[in-house]
């Protein structure tokens, strides 16, 4: 097995406990920079780039160095992939659904409603057909992926207003993630807004946004949502697992030596497993702080996420009609997607179903 090998599929505790070292003395110091779509305040998600720089840094002996960048500070938030296809920097760090407008296929490699969990996206993207299809679209931008950490599923986002019925979600101004879900909600009578996590708690407070959804507890609170909204609304069906990415600039990445692109591709690994471990331990946590704080937390009456579900199959079924590639993507994910809820009713169901009935 080759050094690259043992790195991609070790991860950094397998290439130290394995003593294998790569190998950087004779080349040349390659510096990059990384733009985030993200707050440096969230340290969840733009925590995944500091540990990805942190990492590169750390294997290379000092000889690959990647500077991050949150939002704003480069750029704006969502001019990353812009900023890719002109060459402008090595690396970006976004949601894939924030660039819908360019192609709705964006949406599938993070999350699209009613879609993959977490572990069904990883499991999709490396073993099924999901990371080839994809690589193979996000060619013609100039860029390839790697998880950057996945959030696992998404609470439903924090309302001014309860919501009773799929009549209450209507002329609702809500920021969300984009794509197929915003497609689906303005059936519904949504007025969707893609804003900038820091650009969200404003817009809430100032009543010009009526509600808003993000990720989750942690993050949530970090944005100090709870203050402007006091109902908080679960689960986020649009996102059952979104996935943050590592955008690489392809002709950038193409152009690293052997040895840099293993240890580029290991460090990605290492982020994005350190990043949904944070979700775990953290949103646990944070939840209990809101509940405690009079946040009011509230189930989305199942009418309304029905409502959802009808909605968004018949944006899938239009945006199939017009884009092949769109169509094909999608029934790959499905076709993995109903493997997976087979397998999940013998296994991590029936034991959660068990377990959350149970005292511990």
């Amino acid at each position: 097995m080759d050094r690259r090998s043992i790195v991609k599929s070790a991860g950094l505790a397998g290439v130290l406990a394995a003593g294998v070292a790569p190998a950087v003395h004779a080349q040349q110091t390659v510096r990059w920079r990384l733009a985030s779509s993200f707050p440096r305040s969230l340290d969840t998600i733009f925590g995944s780039a500091e540990m990805l720089s942190k990492t590169v840094k750390e294997l290379s002996g000092g000889k690959f160095e990647i500077s991050v960048h949150p939002a704003g500070e480069l750029m704006p938030a969502f001019g990353v992939v812009d900023a890719l296809q002109g060459d402008n920097i090595e690396m970006a760090q976004s949601a894939a659904y924030y660039f819908t407008g360019k192609d709705p296929v964006f949406a599938f490699s993070c999350a699209v409603p009613f879609g993959l969990t977490a572990r069904q996206n990883v499991a999709w993207k490396q073993y099924g057909d999901g990371g080839k299809l994809l690589d193979d679209f996000f060619a013609q931008y100039n860029f390839r992926t790697a998880s950057a950490g996945n959030t696992g599923t998404q609470m439903g986002g924090w309302y001014r207003k309860e919501i009773k019925t799929v009549q209450d979600l209507k002329g609702l101004k809500m920021r969300m993630g984009g794509g197929v879900f915003g497609e689906g909600m303005a059936k519904l009578g949504v007025v969707a807004q893609n804003l900038p996590a820091g650009d969200v708690y404003q817009a809430l407070e100032k009543g010009t946004l009526d509600a808003a959804e993000f990720v989750g507890p942690h993050d949530d609170a970090k944005l100090g949502f709870n203050k402007v909204a006091p109902f908080y609304y679960y689960p986020g069906w649009w996102e059952g697992g979104a996935d943050l990415e590592f955008f690489v600039n392809l002709k950038k990445y193409n152009a690293l030596s052997n040895e840099n692109k293993a240890i580029l591709d290991a460090a990605m690994a290492v982020a994005a497993t350190d990043m949904t471990a944070k979700y775990d331990t953290y949103n646990p946590i944070a939840l209990k702080k809101l509940v405690a704080a009079k946040t009011q937390l509230k189930a989305f009456p199942k009418a309304v996420i029905d409502a959802g579900f009808k909605a968004c199959m018949e944006v899938f079924a239009e945006h199939e009609a017009k884009s092949p590639t769109f169509k094909k993507i999608h029934q790959s994910m499905r076709a993995f997607q109903r493997d997976q809820i087979l397998w999940n009713r013998f296994s991590e169901f029936p034991f959660n179903q068990y377990m959350n009935g149970v005292k511990i």
